[in-house]
């Protein structure tokens, strides 16, 4: 009930979590990422699916931007690489958008570059925007949540038209964004 450092110094950056999440991201000042928590599903991405009570270092360097669910999780690199980790089957809609529904125990690159952040929900729904202002989703659209006016899933990212958008937000089964005129969507 109150708190408790975790150890380690030089952090730098948390993941933002979806509703319900129990896997942890953090990163440190030297571009490292590390995970604890549930991983049943390989989500941390070491490789393996067991459950961490204390921070372990994911493989590769210059993490940056993170966003998990309990499911699976993605992350950007300084580059603007985009990684999927986790749950993929097609039941949840393939949520790690590399046009597959094989899950995955450590990271996959994500078709493209320039992504500049990303967003994940509870239902299998990736959200991502590029440095060029365009906004992207995938995954599972029960209700239309991606926004591309249908209920298909789509297993890799598919643009949401028009351009500005900036800053993400997911909720149970849907998306918000808000675009560089200040509007919120």
């Amino acid at each position: 009930s109150s708190p408790k450092q975790i150890p380690g110094t030089q952090w730098n950056n948390i993941c933002k979590g979806g509703g319900n999440c129990r896997s942890f991201f953090a990163t440190k000042t030297d571009g490292t990422m590390w995970s604890w928590g549930y991983n049943t599903f390989g989500q941390l991405g070491h490789r393996d699916t067991i459950t961490r009570s204390s921070p372990k270092q994911v493989p590769g360097t210059n993490w940056n931007i993170m966003a998990s669910s309990t499911y699976h999780s993605m992350h950007i690199k300084t580059d603007g690489t985009l990684w999927g980790i986790g749950y993929n089957d097609t039941s949840f809609g393939s949520p790690l958008g590399v046009n597959d529904h094989v899950s995955r125990s450590s990271p996959i690159q994500i078709p493209g570059t320039q992504w500049s952040d990303v967003t994940v929900n509870q239902q299998g729904q990736t959200y991502a925007t590029k440095t060029d202002g365009t906004l992207w989703s995938w995954g599972q659209n029960g209700n239309g949540g991606l926004g591309h006016n249908n209920e298909i899933r789509y297993s890799s990212p598919v643009q949401i038209p028009g351009t500005q958008w900036d800053s993400l937000g997911s909720g149970y089964r849907s998306g918000s964004c808000t675009k560089t005129d200040g509007t919120l969507w």
